[in-house]
């Protein structure tokens, strides 16, 4: 059974749902947990409200979309759990979605979200994140070496050149920060947990959106019992890689 950390709100509707989807599809079972046990809702302009003229480039595509109306209508999404409650052993791995918007920082800053990483990393369980969900990682500590869980693996997060900052750019003059969740890049906060910025594996210089018929335009990375992907766009390739790694361990 797979533990998917939810903040109060405001997640990406697309990193949470097609893994979601996947796992279902693959015979997985997924309990949410959110900072207070209520059920936790993905951020509205994703997935209504748009962005006008630009939501080609930005809005979630409908197909996504429908895995995201079929999650919230599952019997768990509406009974998740306090982080505070979380039963470690019930769990055989932990996947954190990202988004970008303010309610993420209720997953983000959480101590209580941190100790529960912390909990997967140690026990060598399968971890999965995504987009700005690496920051949580990133975050973790890990008090037998003061570093973060991630210090000593390779992995992969939003882009700040290519993704986080034109973004923020295109949008700033009617969404302001909408697009910048911290002063610091997710790039260079993630880089600056690991033990070498070589570890930031950026992947392919054109990012290319996959979907299920074209995964293999998606780009992850695999550490171990690690996963990672950047954005939206890697989320078919990274829901088939992290059923594969499942699998693999005979969840």
């Amino acid at each position: 059974m797979i533990l998917m950390l939810l903040p109060t709100s405001d997640y990406d509707p697309t990193e949470s749902s097609v893994v979601w989807q996947a796992m279902r599809q693959a015979g997985i079972e997924v309990r949410f947990a959110t900072p207070q046990g209520l059920p936790a809702y993905a951020d509205s302009r994703l997935v209504n409200i748009g962005f006008g003229p630009l939501n080609p480039l930005l809005m979630t595509r409908e197909t996504d979309l429908a895995h995201y109306t079929r999650m919230i209508e599952d019997k768990w999404f509406r009974q998740p759990m306090a982080y505070t409650n979380v039963d470690f052993d019930q769990y055989d791995g932990l996947l954190v979605p990202g988004g970008h918007a303010k309610g993420m920082r209720s997953l983000l800053e959480s101590d209580q979200a941190q100790r529960i990483a912390l909990h997967f990393f140690k026990a060598d369980k399968p971890v999965a994140a995504v987009c700005h969900g690496v920051l949580l990682l990133a975050r973790t500590i890990d008090p037998d070496t003061q570093r973060s869980v991630l210090h000593g693996r390779k992995v992969t997060a939003l882009l700040a050149s290519t993704m986080e900052l034109p973004a923020w750019v295109i949008t700033a003059p009617w969404l302001g920060r909408y697009y910048r969740t911290y002063p610091q890049t997710v790039e260079a906060e993630v880089t600056g947990a690991l033990a070498s910025p070589a570890h930031f594996q950026r992947g392919p210089l054109l990012a290319l959106r996959d979907s299920a018929d074209e995964p293999h335009r998606g780009f992850v990375v695999r550490d171990g019992q690690l996963l990672t992907a950047r954005w939206p766009g890697d989320c078919h390739r990274f829901a088939a890689e992290w059923v594969r790694l499942l699998i693999g361990k005979r969840i």
